[in-house]
């Protein structure tokens, strides 16, 4: 029969959930509590008029039927089967229709009503489900009113005037409809989704189960009542029929465990991709961790499935986090959990199932304090570290408690769970990196973009810093990266000292930094940077010595526009960026103004003034020597351009090669590096000496589809092998769109061109992507090999590249080779060639020959070339 919160029946369960919002939960309960007394009044009504209508013949037999009738209604609710529970809506098949049906031959209205309320009641106390017994008293009135009203009218349109088997079967089954409407009233009155088809589905269910039990029960009581020795036939069939009853709700509390697991799995997935897709506004967003909002559906519906009174999910991503609490269900008691607590600290990822009355001193205390009589708890685990700790508290829907079912259901879920945590700390690991300079820990250019949204569009009063610190090639150069970038993150420290921990703080790039002052006036920003480079010039301890550092800091405003339009972050970067451009001598601090346009110029003067410059010999290539490891023989050059122009004086590669790169010039340039490369090439050939030389390729350049075949041309050309000429290209280069520049380097290389993947562990290093590259070299960035005597990571790192480049029939040259110590490491690692000042810096072509001529000995090779070995 139906009923409401918990008690078990043939027909719906309706029960209040806890909502998103308190307000929508109080309203609902008070349309509940308006509703349980519509019913109650409904119901003593009606009892009161069927007690009124029908005849009540007492007898001596009443003071043990009575009795026993209650007894059988008391046994038939505690022998139910919960078989379907789903979003709040349970289905309970039990067997008060056979006591029902009996009770219509045995014992007037009110014994049978009486019985009923008394089963009925006592089994809701001793549950402890006290919350909707007014509700329930009224529905089983209702039930049992109706179900006699019923069998009095069918009596007496039927002339007969004993009870008969007609009349009792149309008065069961009327007990259990009545119950589904009211429960399916309680739906509706509590604002739960049911589908039409599925109440339809679920009033069919019942019926059909209510007619079996009432044709079971009134089978047996004829039966019995005509062959008294019958009684054993009779039980064998209702233990029959209770056996099918199991075997029927095993089948569909499987199917229900099934529904659930897929739900929760696509919440869970749904969730991570969500998560992934958010882009982040704020700062605590670009590392990212638990939110509770995500995860309160996936544990509602994990208690909906286990029936349970709460679920409480405790969740984090990383070890030194505080573990984030999601409640369904009941509100825990405001007791903090102890840092012993037994039910934290669980070993394994399997389901433990506590119960209060066995448990020992310690669990019973853990469940006194949530309040709990039972509990299932399973640690949410990946590898060997504790991401959470999922706990279901008190079965409500059956008297038994928690069973093996439940058990599994929870563990399969748990699974999932640790798995999208898991996923999501990648995830958060992934974000983090996204948006976070590896090296300072700071936010890098995309993370302070992303961080200074908001602010932006919040205040008019922004201010954007751009700092740069001008010795960090100095001391690269003379102590090597791995002292430079201690003095990196020393400034960077010093900055975040400065402003404090909530400004926005980024590193661009080398000791170039950017921080954003939000609620800054204008008039206070030359002040605010002047205090800042007050902070940062003070000298730097760099191994044993003091190394004084000079800071130049330009700002932009977000008032700085002319025309009144609000900037954003990248237009104060820029504005920023040629402020600090335009600081000299003794003017370390500047303010962008609209005249500083002249950078610009410079840059779009280089690029006019390219080709002019080229066809004068303003541009020339120097080349850097490589040895191959361990026999020291001079195994090629590295191409490098070098541009001295006549008004803005030596220029760097970094400064004109990505102007001459976004202009579209860049085919020109690598035709002019090619060609000198080759000639050069060339020269020693003509001498015996087969030095191969590495040119740089751009991205364009792998989007040109005539580019091999120039390459073949000036091969041709000049004379030259293939083989000793080498393309060395960036991970990012090539991923930019492998599409277009797979096809380009399958070509070069069938050529018999050498093919070199550049600064390899900086990039994507992606290995799906390198094994599609037809690449014969990787060259270890420089970032690594500088680190490898003081940093045990990048040792690690060296180490791992090495070998990968082996595995897959790879030559490896490490670049940035600059002490005896790094060479060694590398020789014994059985890395191919090194590269770096320790052997040479980049010379141009006469002193290379002067080199070459000082720096080596000649001797015969293999093949009757001449071969230069390094002298020591």
């Amino acid at each position: 029969m139906p009923d409401t919160n918990g008690r078990p029946g043939s027909a719906a369960q309706a029960a209040p959930g806890k909502g998103g919002a308190v307000t929508e939960a109080r309203t609902d309960e008070r349309r509940f509590r308006v509703y349980t007394f519509a019913v109650l009044t409904m119901g003593i009504a009606a009892a009161a008029a069927v007690s009124l209508w029908l005849d009540f013949e007492a007898s001596d037999d009443l003071l043990w039927i009575g009795p026993i009738l209650a007894l059988a209604f008391l046994l038939a609710e505690q022998l139910g089967i919960n078989v379907d529970v789903r979003s709040g809506i349970s289905w309970t098949i039990s067997f008060t229709e056979i006591p029902l049906v009996i009770g219509f031959f045995v014992a007037p209205f009110e014994v049978v009503l009486a019985a009923h309320l008394a089963a009925g009641i006592g089994t809701l106390l001793a549950r402890k489900v006290a919350g909707r017994v007014l509700y329930n008293a009224g529905a089983f009135l209702l039930e049992i009113t109706g179900a006699f009203a019923v069998a009095g009218l069918v009596k007496q349109a039927s002339g007969a005037h004993d009870m008969t088997w007609i009349a009792a079967l149309a008065g069961t089954l009327t007990a259990p409809l009545v119950s589904t409407l009211l429960a399916l009233a309680a739906v509706r009155v509590l604002r739960r989704r049911m589908r039409v088809s599925t109440a339809i589905r679920l009033t069919g269910r019942i019926l059909v189960v209510g007619f079996v039990n009432a044709s079971v029960g009134l089978s047996g009581y004829l039966v019995i009542s005509g062959t008294p020795k019958a009684w054993p036939l009779v039980l064998a069939v209702f233990l029959g029929l209770t056996a099918l009853y199991w075997a029927y709700s095993d089948l569909l509390r499987e199917q229900r465990d099934m529904e659930a697991l897929s739900d929760v799995s696509l919440m869970v997935a749904r969730s991570g991709q969500q998560a992934a897709a958010r882009p982040a506004g704020r700062a605590d967003e670009l590392v990212g961790g638990v939110d509770v909002r995500e995860w309160a559906t996936i544990a509602e519906r994990i208690k909906d499935q286990l029936a349970a009174g709460r679920v409480v999910l405790r969740l984090r991503l990383e070890p030194k986090d505080t573990m984030r609490m999601v409640v369904a269900g009941d509100e825990l008691p405001p007791v903090d959990p102890a840092a012993d607590d037994p039910l934290l600290r669980l070993p394994g990822a399997h389901v433990r199932h506590f119960r209060i009355t066995e448990a020992n001193p310690d669990v019973r205390s853990a469940l006194l304090d949530r309040g709990a009589q039972e509990a299932l708890v399973v640690p949410l685990r990946s590898a060997n570290q504790l991401l959470g700790v999922v706990e279901a508290h008190d079965r409500l829907s059956r008297w038994r408690g928690f069973g093996k079912y439940d058990v599994q259901l929870l563990g399969t879920m748990a699974s999932h769970l640790a798995t999208s945590l898991d996923n999501r700390r990648l995830l958060a690991t992934l974000r983090h990196d996204a948006y976070h300079d590896p090296l300072t820990g700071l936010l890098n250019r995309p993370g302070f973009r992303q961080v200074a949204k908001e602010p932006l569009r919040e205040q008019v009063n922004a201010v954007v810093l751009r700092v740069d610190l001008d010795v960090f090639s100095t001391v690269s150069d003379a102590l090597g990266y791995v002292w430079a970038d201690r003095m990196v993150i020393a400034a960077g420290r010093r900055i975040r000292d400065a402003l404090g921990p909530d400004v926005p703080l980024a590193r661009l790039e080398g000791a170039s930094f950017a921080a954003l002052l939000v609620g800054c006036p204008p008039e206070r920003a030359q002040a605010a940077a002047e205090l800042l480079r007050a902070e940062l010039v003070a000298p730097y301890p760099v191994d044993r010595l003091s190394v004084e550092a000079n800071a130049m800091i330009g700002y932009a405003t977000s008032s700085a526009d002319d025309e009144g339009d609000q900037v954003d972050i990248d237009g104060l970067l820029q504005r920023a960026d040629v402020a600090v451009r335009a600081t000299k001598g003794g003017e370390e601090v500047k303010g962008y103004m609209a005249s500083m346009g002249h950078i610009f110029m410079r840059r779009f003067q280089m690029v006019t003034q390219f080709r002019q410059s080229l066809e004068e010999g303003q541009l020339s290539v120097h080349y850097q020597p490589k040895i191959t490891l361990p026999n020291r023989q001079i195994q090629g050059v590295e191409a490098l351009v070098r541009w001295v122009h006549p008004e803005f004086g030596r220029l760097g590669p970094d400064e004109f090669v990505p102007a001459i790169e976004a202009a579209g010039l860049i085919g020109v340039l690598t035709s002019f590096v090619l060609e000198e490369s080759l000639k050069r090439v060339r020269k020693w050939l003509d001498e015996g000496l087969r030095i191969s030389a590495a040119v740089n390729l751009s991205v364009r350049n792998l989007a040109d589809e005539d580019f091999p075949t120039k390459v073949a041309r000036e091969l041709d050309r000049f004379g030259i092998p293939p083989e000793l000429l080498t393309f060395e290209l960036t991970e990012s280069g090539v991923m930019s769109d492998p599409q277009k520049a797979l096809p380009i380097l399958r070509e070069l290389h069938s050529l018999g061109i050498v093919l070199a993947v550049d600064d390899f562990g900086t990039g994507y290093s992606s290995l799906a992507y390198l094994r599609q590259l037809p690449v014969d070299q990787v060259k270890i960035d420089k970032s690594f090999v500088l680190g490898m005597g003081t940093d045990l990571g990048d040792l690690a790192v060296v180490r791992s590249i090495v070998e990968l480049g082996h595995s897959l029939g790879l030559t490896v040259v490490a670049e940035g080779v600059e002490e005896d110590v790094a060479r060694d490491q590398l020789e014994a690692m059985g890395c191919d060639v090194a590269q770096g000042y320790l052997i040479s810096r980049p010379l141009p072509e006469d002193r290379l020959e002067a080199w070459l001529q000082a720096r080596t000995a000649r001797s015969p090779g293999r093949h009757s070339e001449t071969v230069l070995t390094l002298l020591t």
